[in-house]
């Protein structure tokens, strides 16, 4: 029976990897679950699953938590020392999924034990890749994508040399917003941003769609956990997204990895890796798809990936401030302090103030680092929003 932990088990991602989890459930024994606010779903699935412990990120929570878990033999503790340390647990696999930049701890402390670790928080790469795989090399753990975007990748290097490919093709569904005229654009409102016109996903990763915000992580997150130069790295629109990336190589052959729309592919490859096993996911049935269709990502629609092309010429921790600065952008679209279109101009005058900061980019890549420079630009960003509400 393997030991498995699920840290943001009451997101989507959480969720669709306790629905692999429940269909097995005689082949998994839960050891840790951690959420947010949302504690009675957070109760609930620990009680199917009969985890250990159970965690709420807010230690105003614990009270409500321990009582929807009395009666059972589940723990119950709260805050962010709690999650790190639940992630010391032992474990064989370890699902990392919380949002944000919260999610590097609990992983760099999971990676510590030797485990796997099934990486769907991309800011943990985004903020401090080499920080992150140098820990993992050093206690012989391995990390496993989750993003279908890299998982695709990933499946499209099985047995292949990383000397021959000459590119890595990530695709965009182009997000809510991909068909609008440009001038539309700053007049976009919270809820037509919320809404995806493919994937079933939360609010705050629906709006980084369509912003491109989410795939300027992942052009990040593709040079960091693949080791790529950035400018072997691409992207391009395809409305229907059921080719997730492509791996170009130097005899001029394209890998693709074509599936549905349905987290559970990435997800259950990683639980069952090195192994196939049989999910609960659509078949394409390609005469009925009929045709794919490609449009160029265009940097004047989507601004984020040239800020992401910036940030991943510049290295050091200047990921971890575009992060940081992203975060607080799309906090102050959410509140309703800036527009849609302002949030790309939040997070550059973040990055340049940060940039402006004589030896703070080009710092060791620490957690501490790590958690300065996103400190810091949080700030920058929020100055920056202000100064729109002045």
């Amino acid at each position: 029976m393997r030991k498995v932990s699920i840290f943001g088990a009451t997101g989507s991602i959480g969720q669709n990897t306790i629905d692999l989890i429940a269909r097995d459930p005689g082949a998994y024994d839960v050891v840790a679950l951690t959420g947010g606010a949302n504690i009675a779903q957070l109760a609930e699935d620990a009680r199917r699953l009969n985890a250990d412990i159970a965690i709420t990120a807010y230690e105003d929570q614990l009270d409500d938590l321990r009582a929807a878990l009395a009666g059972t033999d589940v723990e119950a503790a709260a805050g962010a020392g709690a999650v790190t340390e639940a992630a010391s647990r032992p474990a064989d696999w370890i699902m990392s999924a919380i949002v944000g930049a919260a999610g590097l701890p609990p992983g760099l402390e999971a990676l510590k034990q030797g485990t796997t670790l099934a990486l769907a928080n991309k800011e943990s790469l985004v903020t401090a890749g080499p920080l992150l795989m140098q820990t993992a090399r050093d206690h012989g753990a391995t990390v496993l994508p989750v993003d279908s975007e890299h998982s695709a990748v990933f499946q499209g290097l099985v047995g292949e040399d990383m000397s021959a490919v000459e590119r890595i093709i990530i695709t965009a569904s182009g997000g809510a917003f991909r068909d609008w005229p440009l001038e539309a654009l700053k007049d976009a409102t919270l809820e037509e941003a919320s809404s995806h016109p493919n994937w079933d996903m939360g609010q705050r990763i629906t709006i980084d769609s369509a912003s491109m915000f989410n795939k300027s992580l992942e052009l990040i997150e593709t040079k960091e956990f693949f080791g790529v130069h950035p400018d072997q790295i691409e992207t391009v629109v395809h409305p229907e997204s059921l080719i997730h990336a492509l791996v170009g190589f130097n005899d001029g052959a394209l890998m693709a990895h074509v599936g549905p729309p349905d987290m559970r592919h990435a997800i259950g490859y990683a639980l069952h890796w090195p192994d196939r096993r049989d999910l609960p996911v659509a078949r394409l049935d390609l005469v009925e798809i009929g045709q794919l269709n490609f449009r160029k990502a265009c940097e004047t629609r989507y601004p984020a990936l040239k800020l992401a092309r910036n940030v991943m010429e510049t290295g050091g921790l200047a990921g971890a401030a575009f992060n940081a600065a992203k975060e607080r952008a799309l906090d102050g679209f959410i509140a309703g302090h800036i527009k849609f279109t302002e949030m790309a101009s939040v997070v550059e005058h973040a990055l340049d103030a940060i940039s402006a900061q004589s030896g703070l980019i080009n710092a060791t890549i620490s957690l501490d680092n790590v958690l300065r420079v996103d400190h810091l630009a949080r700030q920058e960003a929020d100055a920056a929003i202000a100064a729109r509400n002045m």
